[in-house]
């Protein structure tokens, strides 16, 4: 059977038995998969043009090089494929770093089948409505603000004329805040809605992702005019930067 029009899964994963799990259990479902026991082996892997990796599914205890270095390393290159961190590390730090090295979702071990399937295809759904095909017919394909100047379809930014580089996540967590524009988004909001994670889970990332944005955006970074905090309650994103608007604004407990 041709594998050509089917969604290509790279797995990253060094024990075998797990690897041999989630490869059968992928094809089972009709999709194309790589499995590899090492970073090295999957970087040769992701750098093969003839045969594009859709999505990755991602350990982070891997032999020589890190799940996290790995990360890191693809995003740097340019590659911007949805990244599924698999890990028994349970720690919130965890999964603040996986997801500022670039991941998508991160699923912890042991988990569900089910659930690794559904999240599968949500990501694969997910990465087919923000590809520039689909940007064209949308209402953001382009968009300015500021000094800013944002092509959703070729992911080129700049700021006051020079190019700047921004993470998938980042143009995930930009569009987000632009397609809400004006509206108040809870931290919870954006978990859901950005990093599909659920409401309730305790982190930074949000923070530490809105502060890359500031300082990329941000003429002033520590006096935001566009992504402005609204005490007690997340963030709310200004396009038109009114001078009148404070960076932490006074509002009722969400």
């Amino acid at each position: 059977m041709s594998t050509e029009n089917l969604k290509h899964i790279l797995v990253v994963e060094d024990e075998e038995h797990l690897r041999t799990g989630i490869k059968y259990n992928l094809e089972a479902e009709g999709y194309d998969v790589s499995a590899v026991g090492d970073a090295p082996a999957a970087l040769k892997l992701v750098d093969e043009t003839a045969r594009p990796v859709d999505l990755i599914i991602l350990d982070l205890m891997l032999p020589g090089m890190s799940g996290y270095t790995f990360c890191e390393t693809i995003r740097e290159q340019g590659h911007d494929m949805p990244v599924m961190i698999l890990s028994a590390r349970t720690l919130a730090e965890d999964r603040i770093r996986g997801f500022d090295v670039g991941a998508d979702q991160y699923l912890q071990k042991p988990f569900d089948l089910d659930e690794l399937l559904s999240r599968v295809r949500n990501l694969l759904a997910r990465s087919r409505r923000f590809t520039p095909a689909s940007l064209r017919q949308g209402e953001f394909d382009v968009y300015q603000f500021g000094k800013a100047h944002v092509n959703f379809t070729t992911f080129e930014v700049s700021v006051d004329g020079k190019p700047v580089r921004l993470t998938a996540m980042d143009m995930k967590l930009l569009r987000y805040f632009i397609e809400h524009e004006g509206k108040v988004l809870s931290r919870a909001a954006l978990l859901t809605g950005v990093w599909d994670q659920p409401a309730d889970l305790t982190t930074r990332t949000v923070d530490n992702f809105v502060m890359r944005l500031r300082k990329t955006f941000e003429p002033d970074p520590a006096e935001p005019r566009h992504f402005l905090s609204v005490r007690g309650a997340g963030y709310r994103f200004v396009a038109a930067g009114d001078a009148a608007e404070t960076p932490d604004e006074a509002a009722p407990e969400a």
